[in-house]
């Protein structure tokens, strides 16, 4: 049997995997309401505002690898990340099965490395990147322009490249940062 590196979810995994995110995190969407989810401890959210004059997009790109390369490394043998944009197709991925020559989708404009299908600027949409069990992950918010990152071991390993890249943090753990 042949376990494939990325796929889309089945409308049931869709459902369920959404019901345990909304579960979990109390999800809110909305355009006013924010921030879109109850934010975990630990977690900091820090604004994208950053990135707005960023000639080349440059510290974009650089935001997508920091935040695929931490998921990633946060990742098992064999565990799978769910990539999620609400309301639209979302995707299980196996960070550990090399890429292959065969295509690989990339079904939104903007960034994101091969092999992934999107990036996890919320381009539009929310974005979430969860671990199976969602003890990490991010979620990003397209109308208030944040992206909360959770789970000490995502934030151990990309916290320091996040403050350079984006400055000081919104939030820690869902309240004002000093």
């Amino acid at each position: 049997m042949t376990v494939e590196r990325l796929r889309h979810l089945s409308r049931p995994e869709y459902t369920d995997v959404w019901d345990r995110f909304d579960a979990r995190f109390a999800f809110r969407a909305g355009v006013c309401e924010f921030p879109g989810i109850t934010e975990p401890s630990p977690s900091i959210t820090w604004s994208l505002d950053a990135l707005r004059d960023d000639p080349g997009d440059r510290n974009l790109d650089r935001l997508v690898d920091v935040v695929q390369d931490g998921l990633a490394a946060c990742c098992a043998p064999g565990e799978s990340l769910w990539i999620l944009d609400w309301q639209h197709t979302c995707y299980r991925l196996r960070p550990d099965i090399p890429e292959t020559d065969m295509f690989l989708p990339r079904v939104l404009e903007g960034r994101s490395r091969e092999g992934w299908p999107f990036g996890p600027y919320p381009d539009g949409d929310y974005h979430v990147f969860l671990a199976e069990d969602l003890r990490f992950g991010t979620f990003g918010h397209p109308w208030e322009h944040t992206l909360c990152v959770f789970g000490a071991e995502l934030l151990d390993a990309i916290e320091q490249d996040m403050q350079r890249l984006l400055g000081r943090p919104q939030r820690r753990d869902g309240a004002p940062a000093d």
